[in-house]
């Protein structure tokens, strides 16, 4: 019993961790001064945001779904499921960090593009760096759907194999 109450507040420290970065992204944005996001920017952040609190609630109704039958589940098979979830928010943790580094990327590269722009100079290695950072978005966008997507594909594993 003193395992599952250790398992229990670790997997209530990583979801603390989470909802601490959600919260940072938020207080972050906010403390760009001098330059509105664009809506683009703002509403993409919203929705990441969104997509990480789902995450988070379902992690905690599995939670709650692994403290409730307790009782029934052997002690190994708890043990695993709470140290998969965990990995599971490590994994999201990491994505989360490398989508706050990449927004302020962006957001230094909007920067500097507006300043060009003002100037009316355009200047082509701003422009580049824009692309390349971008392109960074996508590919941290879509590590993040891959990592969604094994947490998908490993719920779906074991039901599969029940039903064959």
């Amino acid at each position: 019993m003193q395992e599952l109450a250790e398992l229990e507040r670790r997997i209530n420290a990583a979801l603390q961790r989470i909802g601490a970065g959600i919260e940072g992204l938020g207080a972050s944005s906010d403390a760009s001064p001098g330059v509105a996001p664009d809506d683009a920017e703002l509403s993409r952040l919203r929705a990441d945001l969104a997509a990480e609190r789902q995450k988070t609630a379902e992690l905690e109704r599995q939670l709650q779904a692994a403290r409730t039958p307790a009782k029934a589940v052997p002690q190994g098979e708890l043990e695993a499921r709470v140290e998969k979830l965990t990995r599971q928010i490590d994994v999201q943790g990491l994505e989360m960090q490398r989508m706050r580094k990449n927004v302020v990327q962006l957001r230094e590269n909007l920067r500097a593009l507006r300043r060009a722009a003002a100037d009316k100079m355009p200047d082509a290695e701003l422009i580049n760096r824009a692309m390349m950072a971008e392109l960074e978005s996508i590919r941290v966008t879509r590590f993040a759907e891959m990592a969604e997507l094994d947490e998908i594909i490993a719920e779906l594993d074991p039901l599969i194999a029940e039903v064959s």
